[in-house]
């Protein structure tokens, strides 16, 4: 499976694309910038034309769709621009990196960049989504107001994973990773999601998203034995491979608590623990069923 949809909902509202030229819909939506291939104007001449045009002071979420030629240069020109601009934006609270689809760009080609200088210059941000690790930059960082991490990748590289445990983030309540396929960057192992979820404290997190995951059974078998599980509201491990060990695991977890969903969706579950898993006192997503190949096992995005 790869994207083929571009987000037509993003926090509640409705999203439209904005061109350069372009004249806003209006309303209350959520804007898109949007490029071709090759478009001729630059990011920060997109951007400007785009905030000439509404109320920049009023502006609270913004999503970065395809950029020209996103698998040879990242969004620097939008980021750099944001950064210079934040006096002008200051109630800009969501920010979306990278909406689009295989057509634009496949996700483990799409070029990242840092993402520090950014969360530095907005303290009021609340939703950071990413969309695509090659060359993505994180260090450790301090940020009272975050409540939303999302990083969607067909690798994630640990250094990442790492970089986010070694943050400050009091307000987390969602953390979304998309592990990925080790062909695509992924070099991480159970130990270092162990590591992450230590330092996070997860008993406070309301969504915990491991997704797409090759190590989805080695997860879930751990994620099973946590007495924080409970504290949770929704788990999410779709996209991933997880098999009838996770399957189990979790259907005879004594910690699920007052856990309202889990998503399993794309899966290798046999039907006698899908049966069981449905009979649980939770809602149990488990779209996609998968057949091995050979024996092998595939998460749902990768290239």
């Amino acid at each position: 499976m790869t994207i083929g949809e571009y987000s037509q909902i993003y926090r509640g509202k409705r999203v439209v694309e904005f061109r350069m030229g372009a004249t806003p819909d209006g309303g209350d939506v959520v804007y898109r910038l949007t490029q071709d291939y090759d478009s001729a104007e630059s990011q920060r001449a997109l951007l400007d034309d785009f905030l000439a045009k509404v109320d920049p002071a009023g502006l609270e979420t913004l999503i970065v769709g395809p950029w020209s030629e996103a698998h040879d240069e990242g969004p620097q020109g939008y980021l750099d621009a944001l950064i210079e601009y934040r006096a002008r934006l200051p109630k800009l609270n969501a920010l979306f990196v990278g909406d689009m689809t295989y057509e634009d760009c496949e996700v483990s080609w799409i070029i990242q960049t840092s993402y520090n200088p950014l969360l530095a210059a907005y303290p009021q941000l609340q939703s950071l989504r990413v969309r695509g690790s090659t060359n993505l930059e994180l260090q450790a960082f301090s940020h009272a107001a975050l409540e939303e991490l999302a990083i969607e990748c067909g690798g994630l590289p640990s250094k990442i994973v790492d970089a986010v445990a070694g943050s400050t983030l009091p307000a987390l309540k969602h953390l979304e990773l998309w592990l990925g396929s080790d062909n695509y960057g992924f070099d991480g192992s159970l130990a270092d999601y162990q590591n992450l979820l230590a330092k996070i404290g997860p008993e406070r997190l309301r969504y915990l998203g491991l997704r797409d995951s090759e190590i989805s059974d080695e997860l879930a078998v751990w994620l099973a034995q946590q007495p924080w599980l409970g504290s949770l509201q929704s788990l999410d491990l779709s996209l991933g491979t997880i098999g009838d060990a996770g399957a189990q695991a979790l259907a005879e977890s004594p910690h699920l608590g007052a856990l309202e969903r889990i998503d399993l969706s794309h899966h290798y579950i046999s039907e006698q623990w899908q049966a069981k898993l449905r009979a649980l006192p939770c809602a149990v997503v488990l779209d996609d069923p998968e057949e091995e190949d050979d024996g092998d096992r595939y998460v749902a995005v990768s290239e």
